[in-house]
């Protein structure tokens, strides 16, 4: 039997691990003694004087409002659920009737339910591979336009910014590009609710799109499934959008959560600006020195967010375990590279322990191999994701559904991104490519579902 979790989590607490990955409070309570105070004898439901996350006119009114003005939107809402029920929202907002969306091929898996929940149907945009890391790069403008040109009826278009990896789009671009064609974007940018703080690239609201999500709890002081959402838009009625994300929002939301949100909100209006700086020099500070190791190569371009460090080399999930057994804990591994991330909650002292676990993996493992990434070969579309679900089908073997119809996604994970489709046809090639492959139900497959034929 196993340990109970309550214990385990205790037991993790006082172990002294350093945490290279979310939430981005890094447990760290005597910076934020908030968190010490969140504890269960505060759990509550809607109770008088205490206002409705769904219903919000005295406590989640002002907190709403307090989000809006540090993110520049005309209206943002308080997410408990993780940015995934700001999506859904999202989708549902734009996409009142179905439609067509234009979306990143890369869009996490919270995108492509979406879709499926608006009765969207789907085209792609697909950003360039990065050589080094195997991974979807930046979304362009120009092939934006060029699939909003070629393509009929778009009625939203959807990027991520910044990726997993932390890979940033030229939303400002790209915004301008939509509003040409009259089409509102939509920014999944749960991997950035730091950006617009210290010397960080500036938010997705501010830069143009209409509607963006941000998961405060991955870089900043907030409890997982802390998120916001979004808007300000001509061509999205904001009024429907408290609507909408009470659709995908529990009717009973956590009170321990969203004070969890409101704290976070009420530091960043106090200390954001001055604490996100310390923490953007601290970690290009930390980039510098990374630079000088031999075999963990540090990942750099222009359009990267500085706080993820991806660091490759010839066998990401054998140093996964080295920084494991040196007390560090990273976020994930790839079988080239890992990524660690930092947060606002990092100190002088954890970002050093870091460096320190680094070097001593530096002189372990070996550098990255030079491996042919061609770039991603979208597979064949023989029906729509809908009528591929809703097909009779069956569990087929990975070895012989080469060429079958697929009737369930493959994705890549981390970081939630498919491999195939639902209605596209199974390439061998393209999953034998693919690392870190699971079912929809998960686990790594040992078959697929296809369509029957």
């Amino acid at each position: 039997m196993s340990e109970p979790l309550c214990e385990k989590l205790n037991s993790l607490s006082a172990s002294g691990v350093i945490p290279m990955h979310m939430p981005g409070h890094k447990r760290n309570a005597e910076k934020f003694p908030w968190l010490k105070s969140l504890d269960l004898t505060k759990d509550i439901t809607e109770i008088s004087g205490f206002d409705n996350l769904n219903d919000p006119e005295t406590v989640f009114a002002e907190l709403n409002e307090r989000l809006a003005c540090l993110r520049g939107a005309d209206k943002s809402f308080a997410l408990v659920n993780g940015s995934t029920g700001g999506i859904l929202a999202s989708f549902k907002l734009c996409l009142p009737n179905g439609g067509k969306a234009l979306i990143s091929r890369g869009s996490h898996k919270a995108v492509y339910a979406a879709a499926e929940i608006a009765g969207a149907d789907l085209c792609y945009v697909v950003p360039d591979v990065i050589p080094e890391l195997g991974a979807f790069g930046a979304v362009t403008p120009d092939k934006v336009e060029a699939d909003l040109i070629k393509e009929n009826g778009i009625g939203l278009v959807a990027i991520t910014s910044p990726t997993y990896e932390g890979v940033i789009s030229d939303v400002k671009a790209i915004a301008e590009v939509c509003h040409k064609h009259g089409v509102p974007l939509f920014v999944d940018a749960a991997h950035g609710a730091h950006f617009g703080f210290g010397g960080f690239p500036e938010g997705a609201i501010r830069l143009g799109a209409d509607i963006a999500v941000e998961s405060l709890h991955k870089t900043l002081p907030s409890p997982t499934q802390a998120a916001v959402l979004s808007v300000k838009s001509s061509l999205v009625d904001s009024d429907r959008a408290q609507l909408c994300v009470s659709a995908f929002q529990s009717s009973s939301p956590s009170y321990i959560l969203s004070a969890g949100i409101d704290a976070c909100a009420r530091y960043l209006e106090e200390r954001g600006e001055t604490e996100a700086r310390l923490w953007y020099e601290r970690v290009s500070a930390l980039r510098e020195r990374l630079n000088r190791l031999e075999n963990l190569r540090l990942y750099s371009a222009e359009n990267l967010d500085p706080s993820k460090l991806v660091l490759t080399c010839d066998n990401g999930y054998a140093a996964m375990e080295l920084f494991r057994a040196g007390g560090v804990e990273l976020e994930m591994a790839s079988d080239s590279y890992v990524i660690a991330m930092t947060g606002l909650g990092d100190t002088d002292e954890t970002l050093s322990a870091f460096f320190k676990a680094a070097e001593k993996v530096d002189k372990v493992v070996n550098k990255r191999r030079d491996k042919a990434v061609t770039g991603f070969t979208q597979p064949e579309k023989r029906l729509s994701p809908r009528q591929a679900l809703s097909n009779p089908s069956e569990p087929v073997p990975l070895r012989y559904c080469d060429g079958r119809i697929a009737a369930e996604y493959v994705w890549k994970y981390p970081p939630g991104s498919p491999v195939i489709i639902p209605g596209e046809l199974v390439c061998a090639e393209t999953l034998s490519a693919s690392d870190s492959i699971r079912s929809s139900y998960g686990g790594v497959p040992a078959s697929i579902r296809c369509v029957k034929e």
